[in-house]
C-alpha cells in the first residue's frame, strides 16, 4: 500500500470515529431541552432525573467529539496539505464559522448545564440547554456545507490554479447541502433514539422500575417511529438530488454497468469491477428505475458511461459504495420495524408489560444508529472518488509526499488509542446506567438531593 491509500484509511479511521460523537450531541441536545421543558411545565421528577442520567452521557460525547475533532484537523496539514493549498480560501472560514458560531455556545453553556441546576435561576438553566442545542445543530450546518460544497461546488472561481470565493450564498447554499443537511440531522436524531431505547430498555431488564426510564423509554421509541419515516422520504429527495448531480455515484449505489431504462433493483449482488459485470445477482425487476426516476421505464446510469477514452476509471470504486449503501438500508428497515413494534406494544400494554425479548432487542440495537450512519458516510464520501473536490482537486493530487512507513505507523497507534475509547465510552455508558439503576438518582433516592429549579416561595 503506498503513501495515498494509507493517508485515505487514517482519515477514514479518524472521520469514522470522530463522526460517532456528534451524531448523538447533535440531537441529544434537543431531546434533553424537551425533557427539561416537559419538567418545567410539568414539575414531575422523572423528567429531572432523565435529564440529569442522559447530560452526563452528552457531556461524555461532547468531550470525545472535541479530542477526536482536534486530530482530525491536524490531518489537513500532515496528510493533505494540497486541500488547503488549494481550497483553503473557501475551506479555513466555513471551519472558522463552525468554532465561533457553535463550537464556543457549546463548551461556554454545557458546564451550566451540568453543574448550574442548583446556582442559577431554572429559566437560565433551561436557556443553557437551548444553546448548547443549537450549538451542536450549527456545527452540523457549517461542516455540512464544507463537505456538500466539496460534492458539488459552486460560487468559486480559479485563479492561478488556487479556488477563491465569488459568491458565499452559492458556496453555502449548493446544490447538495439542504437534502445532506437534512438526512444528517434526522440520522442524528435516530441514532439517539436507539441508543436512549437500548439503554432504557438496559435498565428496564436490571431491574430499574422508576417513571424516568419508563418515560425515556416511551420518548424513544415514539421519537424513532416518528422519524423514521421521515428519514426515508428525505432519503429518497437526496437520492434524486444524488441522480442529478453525481451519477456516477448512483450508479455504483446501484451497481449497474449500462446505461438504461427497466433496471432491476439488486438486493444482493458481487460487483466484479474488472470484468465490469455482477455476480450472484439477487434483483427486484425494474425497481430501480422506480425508486430513482419514479418510472419502470426511467433511466439508471451507468458505471462505463464514466470511463475515459485512455481506460481511466472516473467513477468510484463500486464494492465500497454499493455493499455499504445496503447495509445502511438494511439498518434503516431494522430500525423501522423495531421502532413500530415498540409504539404498538406501548399502546397495547404500557411500558410494565412490555415483552422482555423485544428489550433485549432493543438493547442489541443501542448503536445501530452508529452503523446506519457509518454506512451512509461511507457511501457518501467513497461515492465521490476520485475527487477530493469534484471537478476541482482530485484525491492524489493533495496528498502529502511523507514515506508510506510513517502513515502506517501513525494509523495502527490511532486504531489502537481509537478501539480503546470507543469501548471505554461503551463501558461507561452502562456503567452509567447500572449506577442509576442501583439508587444514585433514583425518585426515592433520599441521599440525592433534588435539584432546585423552582424558584422559593
Amino acid at each position: 500500500m503506498d503513501t495515498l491509500i494509507l493517508s485515505r484509511m487514517q482519515f477514514g479511521a479518524n472521520i469514522s470515529f470522530h463522526i460517532l460523537f456528534p451524531t448523538i450531541s447533535i440531537a441529544l441536545g434537543w431531546v434533553l431541552l424537551f425533557y427539561k421543558l416537559r419538567f418545567n411545565a410539568t414539575q414531575d421528577r422523572k423528567w429531572m432525573d432523565a435529564y440529569m442520567f442522559w447530560v452526563k452521557v452528552f457531556a461524555l460525547s461532547f468531550a470525545l467529539g472535541v479530542v477526536s475533532g482536534i486530530t482530525m484537523s491536524f490531518q489537513f496539514g500532515t496528510n493533505w496539505p494540497g486541500f488547503m493549498e488549494k481550497v483553503g480560501n473557501i475551506a479555513g472560514p466555513l471551519l472558522a464559522y463552525e468554532v465561533l458560531t457553535a463550537f464556543f455556545l457549546e463548551a461556554v453553556f454545557l458546564g451550566i448545564m451540568l453543574f448550574g441546576a442548583r446556582k442559577v435561576p431554572p429559566w437560565v438553566h433551561t436557556l443553557a440547554t437551548f444553546l448548547v442545542a443549537f450549538g451542536t445543530t450549527m456545527s452540523a450546518f457549517w461542516i455540512i456545507v464544507l463537505n456538500s460544497w466539496m460534492h458539488t461546488p459552486t460560487g468559486y472561481e480559479l485563479r492561478d490554479g488556487v479556488v477563491h470565493a465569488t459568491d458565499w450564498w452559492a458556496i453555502i447554499f449548493n446544490p447538495t447541502m439542504p437534502y445532506r443537511l437534512v438526512h444528517m440531522l434526522l440520522a442524528s436524531g435516530l441514532t439517539v433514539a436507539f441508543l436512549i431505547i437500548g439503554v432504557s430498555a438496559f435498565r428496564r431488564l436490571i431491574g430499574d422500575k422508576t417513571a424516568g426510564v419508563a418515560s425515556t423509554l416511551r420518548s424513544g421509541f415514539i421519537l424513532a417511529a416518528v422519524l423514521i419515516p421521515i428519514q426515508i422520504f428525505a432519503g429518497d429527495m437526496h437520492g434524486l438530488n444524488t441522480l442529478e448531480h453525481q451519477p456516477q455515484k448512483i450508479a455504483a449505489m446501484e451497481g449497474n454497468w449500462e446505461t438504461g431504462p427497466n433496471k432491476p433493483l439488486l438486493l444482493f449482488a458481487v460487483p466484479d469491477q474488472t470484468a465490469r459485470t455482477n455476480h450472484y445477482e439477487i434483483a427486484v425487476p425494474n425497481m430501480a428505475s422506480i425508486i430513482l426516476t419514479h418510472k419502470t421505464d426511467g433511466i439508471v446510469p451507468g458505471l462505463n458511461d464514466f470511463v475515459a477514452a485512455d481506460g481511466t476509471v472516473l467513477h468510484p470504486p463500486v464494492a465500497p459504495v454499493f455493499y455499504a449503501f445496503r447495509v445502511m438500508i438494511g439498518t434503516g428497515v431494522a430500525m423501522l420495524l423495531m421502532s413500530w413494534l415498540g409504539v404498538i406494544l406501548l399502546w397495547r400494554s404500557g411500558v410494565d408489560r412490555f415483552p422482555k425479548p423485544v428489550l433485549y432487542g432493543a438493547v442489541a440495537m443501542t448503536f445501530s444508529g452508529w452503523l446506519a450512519t457509518l454506512a451512509g458516510w461511507y457511501t457518501t464520501e467513497i461515492g465521490r472518488q476520485p475527487w477530493l473536490v469534484t471537478g476541482v482537486l482530485s484525491t492524489k493530487e493533495a496528498v502529502a509526499d511523507v514515506p508510506a512507513g510513517m502513515v502506517l505507523s501513525t494509523l495502527i497507534t490511532y486504531l489502537a488509542i481509537y478501539a480503546v475509547l470507543l469501548v471505554s465510552y461503551i463501558l461507561v455508558i452502562f456503567y452509567l446506567a447500572r449506577k442509576a439503576t442501583k439508587g444514585d438518582t433514583r425518585p426515592d433516592d433520599p441521599r440525592i438531593a433534588m435539584p432546585n429549579l423552582v424558584p422559593a416561595e
